[in-house]
């Protein structure tokens, strides 16, 4: 669930996750790229360093993800819907 604040009108509406990641890094790659043209006034280290984060979140998914025939079941009615 998202907040949509749209003027005067507030609505919450329900989007994929990947929608709205795309979205965030979307506002981190701009304020970051703008953050470089201020100087000393504004770091922007902060902006670059979630995009870091984000990347290499996205990239150790791949590396850590369980494999399921590796993985004994627990208990006997165990459900794993994926």
């Amino acid at each position: 669930m998202t907040l949509i604040p749209i003027f005067f009108f507030v609505q919450f509406i329900e989007i994929p996750a990947f929608v709205f990641l795309g979205f965030w890094v979307l506002i981190q790659l701009l304020i970051g790229a703008f953050s470089m043209n201020m100087g000393s006034l504004s770091g922007g280290v902060a902006w670059w360093a979630h995009i870091g984060g984000f990347i290499a979140g996205a990239l150790l998914v791949f590396i850590f993800k369980k494999r399921e025939k590796n993985m004994p079941k627990q208990y006997a009615d165990e459900y794993r819907p994926w």
